[in-house]
């Protein structure tokens, strides 16, 4: 697997390249943002199947930097950075990043994050090129509208663009509303995960969602349980 590490710490990025390629994996670097985007939206050459992106770059911020790769190649974003507060976690998913890990991190974690967001790609294209005009599927809750076919969402008839994994969470709360879904099998389901490090992730998504539907309320916290979409 082609990976493009951005990292501009010459020792981390050193240590972070060699452990990945005694994994197994093709490794590229870039030490600022420019050079991020270079790599990553080369006409030429074979394009990198994971970025992962560190925010403090020397000449401009990370989350510029993803929301310029995302607008020219669609491989997975894995923002891996010190910021660690919840504001810059949604920030960067509504730019268009996948996942998103603090440093430290172990490197045993970030391989397992590599190939989760790997998997779920591959996953949506594969749904993607198996039917070109499916049938739409809807599902409804007061307001809001969800396609499955089209993989669109509209509330109030006003249409809200989700990430990959934002879109996932919905569908699933959407299937059923009213009904509380336990954190296990939203992690199972959406990110093919039991793994409990994975949790941090799914509530900064819930987070991001309730933001970017503008209605906080429709997506309910069951204390201790999990997640509901509100009925009616």
């Amino acid at each position: 697997m082609r990976l493009l590490v951005v990292e501009d710490d010459e020792r981390v990025l050193a240590a972070l390249r060699d452990g990945l390629l005694r994994h197994g994996f093709e490794v590229a670097c870039a030490r600022t943002g420019a050079e991020a985007v270079a790599l990553a939206t080369a006409p030429a050459g074979p394009a990198p199947e994971v970025i992962v992106l560190d925010l403090g770059l020397p000449d401009q911020d990370g989350f510029k930097v993803c929301e310029h790769i995302r607008r020219h190649c669609d491989a997975p974003i894995i923002m891996a950075t010190a910021r660690a507060d919840v504001r810059s976690r949604v920030h960067g998913l509504n730019l268009g990043a996948d996942d998103y890990v603090v440093k430290p991190y172990n490197l045993t974690e970030l391989i397992a994050r590599i190939h989760a967001v790997t998997r779920r790609a591959g996953i949506a294209a594969d749904h993607q090129t198996a039917d070109p005009q499916p049938p739409s599927r809807l599902l409804a809750a007061g307001p809001l509208r969800v396609d499955t076919a089209g993989r669109t969402v509209e509330v109030d008839g006003r249409p809200v663009a989700l990430a990959r994994k934002e879109f996932d969470l919905l569908a699933l709360l959407a299937r059923r509303p009213g009904v509380v879904f336990r954190r296990e099998q939203i992690l199972a389901e959406v990110w093919s995960s039991s793994w409990d490090g994975t949790g941090r992730t799914l509530e900064v998504h819930v987070a991001s969602l309730r933001g970017k539907l503008g209605m906080p309320d429709l997506i309910e916290t069951v204390r201790g349980v999990g997640y509901r979409l509100r009925a009616g």
